[in-house]
């Protein structure tokens, strides 16, 4: 029953790494349909490029920092329990590579390809670790802290803070480190309207998200025995929460529908085990309606060009993912218990200031001795020819 119980948990685990892998197909295509058709090339070489840096940072130094585990021994002590521990780093890989997956969005159609996968290796490597490392494995003594001052530690099941959070504050830094793209915000005080390439794309790139999403909370529980129905049933709510509130705010604008269901995932990371299911709904609900009017508040009024919105999906509606739990999760907000406010208030203020902290170190330097963003013929031409060589559409480039 021992081995049966190893290779189950083994095989359940690998299930999650898969779901969530196959979720930055959904980064790739949301992006994708975003971006103007000169960037849709880079879109998707970005997050595949992207995902074999952070695997080679996360095996060689980011899931030592985060567990002080490390995989150099030999391979007969790495099959044992059915590679378990193997199959478990693959699903904590997937999670890792989702920070620069979020970048991407933000800086998309302006940033140099090289200079990006350096920060992806610094991010994956070190950055994002050492947080993880706080909030999952009890790093630096700050939990128990927590636990001994509030009666409880910081909760987040599956990264509302520490996945989503982490890579949206991380992305805000570099969006305004890099600066607008070129005539997005004129002299003239107009605005340079960029409509989405591809409403399908984009749709398919969220269903793919959306649907990989329930590996990446579900599976969370990493074990079969700990596996729980209550957790599927929050994310589902709070994901129709999410849509329901963006296509309410949004006036039906394509957009906003497909990013409602991913706020409101966003948001529901952190206290999806704790949380009732109307609770979720609420939480998804206010995600939705976050992301809606921090979007539009970030790109008119205040002129940050973040071209996925990222810090407000993933920045912003992780934040309160996080804070929420405090809330919903409480025996008084109708979940389970076992958290407290004050610790998921200090929790998700600490992931957001190592956040911003950490992306402005390392995008300022790359800026100051690389140089993120590509020159301006290099972005009036488009990421795709200039980087790739080739267009979405290479058909229609050439003369047979």
């Amino acid at each position: 029953m021992e081995n049966f119980k190893h290779s189950a948990d083994a095989l359940f685990i690998l299930l999650g790494a898969i779901m969530v892998l196959a979720m930055h197909a959904g980064f790739a295509f949301l992006e994708l349909g975003t971006v103007r058709k000169k960037n849709q090339v880079n879109a998707l070489v970005k997050i595949l490029v992207d995902f074999a840096v952070s695997t080679v940072a996360y095996f060689l130094c980011g899931y030592t920092v985060a567990y002080g585990v490390h995989f150099f021994t030999g391979a007969e002590t790495l099959a044992a329990r059915n590679g378990y521990e193997l199959v478990k780093f693959f699903f904590l890989l997937t999670f890792a590579a989702a920070i620069p997956a979020i970048v991407s969005g933000g800086i998309a159609e302006r940033a140099r390809f090289g200079p990006q996968l350096m920060a992806t290796a610094v991010i994956v490597g070190l950055i994002y670790p050492l947080f993880e490392g706080v909030a999952w494995n009890q790093a630096f003594g700050i939990q128990p802290w927590l636990k001994a001052t509030f009666g409880a530690e910081f909760h987040d099941f599956a990264g509302s803070v520490v996945v989503h959070a982490v890579g949206g504050w991380i992305g805000l830094a570099a969006v305004l480190l890099l600066g607008p793209r070129a005539n997005r915000y004129r002299k003239d005080g107009a605005i340079s309207a960029h409509p989405p390439s591809s409403i399908p794309f984009l749709a398919l790139g969220a269903w793919v998200l959306a649907v990989g999403w329930f590996g990446f909370n579900v599976m969370s529980a990493q074990t079969l025995d700990k596996i729980s129905g209550l957790v599927a049933v929050n994310s589902l709510m709070a994901m129709v929460g999410g849509t329901l509130a963006a296509v309410l705010m949004g006036r039906n604008d394509p957009g906003f529908a497909y990013n409602g269901p991913l706020a409101g995932l966003v948001a529901v990371c952190a206290g999806s085990d704790v949380m009732h299911p109307q609770g979720a709904l609420v939480v998804g609900a206010v995600a939705g309606a976050i992301f809606v009017k921090m979007f539009t508040l970030t790109q008119n009024r205040w002129k940050i060009d973040d071209v996925l919105g990222v810090w407000p999906l993933h920045g912003l509606c992780g934040a309160w993912g996080g804070i929420a739990c405090g809330i919903f999760g409480s025996t008084a907000g109708g979940g389970i218990g076992g958290v407290s406010f004050m610790s998921q208030l200090l929790g998700t203020l600490l992931g957001v200031a190592w956040a911003l902290a950490g992306g402005f170190a390392v995008y300022g330097a790359i800026k100051l001795f690389f140089g993120l963003r590509l020159s301006a013929e290099e972005e009036f031409e488009g990421a795709d020819l200039s980087i790739h060589k080739i267009g979405s559409t290479p058909d229609r480039e050439v003369s047979w």
